[in-house]
């Protein structure tokens, strides 16, 4: 008989995440597997899916304006709830550290399903910051049964936390979508931008600690970089959120060198890396992805749950004073030899076989 695996997302990251995951586990026989939406972000998770040829077995369409923390998290719990009884998966699949990531662990959790948790062990040790992932993966990984750690830091952080259930070091998934999106040379097409012109900044901000001051702060920031080097310009893909929408589109709309687009689909997004200079990010993800095709991120916060990265020299924590964006930015625009030491370092994140591993690691488990 076959066995019956719930794979729940809810964001983009998610999906990207576990797309790898999802196609692995349909590939092996014995494994009938059934994915499941929450609808936390939805256009941005519907491009994902095609472009990996995936379709879920339920969507909550949770979806509202302006939806709270408490939102996501009661109506995910609820729909979960109800989905889990008539399927009755003997494992949940979750990722990251997600509201929908959260409330999947704690539905299965409350059904006595056995969890396992894919990017497990990300610490930053600062329970507000990020927030509220930093408290999502610590919940998770207190009722999760395996853990899937994208590296050795990672597996160190989870006997730290004293957890229960098995903990596997398997590399991260999204090194896996990466590369084979990545092979495929995808286009990254946009009105305006010569690539060959400029040596373009991919920039993306969208995290709450972020909001209001920071952003203010980061937006004067690029103006400096543009200011000082008239041979750059920055990319920036609009997150859908007008709290942070807003004020990049009024302070950096009218800037000839600065191109605001719509978010990205996955394989422009891995297009606009591949063509990009550098990276300035808020991002979890690109700090993990960029570095796989040689590109050194700079990355906007006080904290950072991936510091390996920081450690291998793929990425550098600078904060969001705006002084500090241009100094760092600078660094690296002004120096080849600064600039290629970043971009040859060497991905802690892993060699894209990640997905295999946790098929495997999942099968053996459910065999016992």
């Amino acid at each position: 008989m076959k066995k019956k695996v719930c794979i729940t997302l809810g964001t983009r990251p998610e999906a990207i995440k576990l797309a790898p995951v999802i196609k692995c586990f349909q590939q092996a026989k014995d494994f009938d597997t059934k994915v499941i939406l929450t609808g936390q972000h939805r256009e941005m998770v519907e491009q994902v899916m095609n472009l990996f040829d995936l379709s879920a077995t339920a969507d909550l369409d949770i979806m509202q304006p302006k939806q709270s923390l408490s939102d996501i998290t009661c109506r995910s719990l609820q729909g979960l709830e109800k989905i889990f009884q008539e399927i009755k998966p003997q494992l949940v699949v979750t990722q990251g550290d997600t509201t929908t990531a959260f409330s999947a662990a704690l539905a299965a959790f409350y059904q006595q399903i056995p969890v396992a948790h894919v990017e497990a062990g990300l610490r930053t040790d600062n329970i507000y910051d990020p927030f509220p992932e930093e408290a999502n993966r610590r919940l998770i990984s207190q009722i999760s049964q395996l853990h899937f750690a994208p590296t050795t830091l990672a597996v160190e952080n989870l006997h730290k936390s004293g957890v229960t259930g098995e903990i596997h070091h398997t590399g991260n998934t999204v090194i896996d979508a990466l590369l084979s999106v990545a092979a495929k040379n995808p286009p990254c097409e946009i009105k305006g931008l010569d690539w060959q012109k400029y040596r373009v900044l991919l920039v993306t901000v969208h995290r709450r600690e972020n909001w209001g001051e920071p952003l203010k702060n980061i937006i004067t920031g690029l103006r400096l970089i543009l200011a000082k080097f008239p041979d750059t310009a920055i990319l920036l893909p609009l997150h859908r959120n007008p709290i942070v929408r807003e004020p990049l589109q009024k302070e950096l709309g009218n800037h000839d060198r600065v191109f605001l687009t719509e978010p990205l689909d996955y394989q422009e997004l891995v297009g606009a890396i591949k063509r990009s200079f550098l990276l300035l990010t808020d991002s979890g993800g690109l700090q993990e992805e960029a570095p796989s095709l040689g590109k050194p991120v700079l990355v906007l916060r006080e904290t950072t749950e991936r510091p390996e990265a920081v450690t291998a020299g793929t990425a550098k924590l600078i904060g969001t004073k705006s002084y500090q964006i241009l100094s760092s930015a600078s660094n690296l625009l002004a120096s080849q030899d600064n600039y290629n030491q970043m971009a040859e370092a060497i991905n802690p994140f892993g060699d894209g076989k990640a997905s295999s591993r946790i098929v495997e690691i999942s099968g053996n488990y459910l065999s016992f």
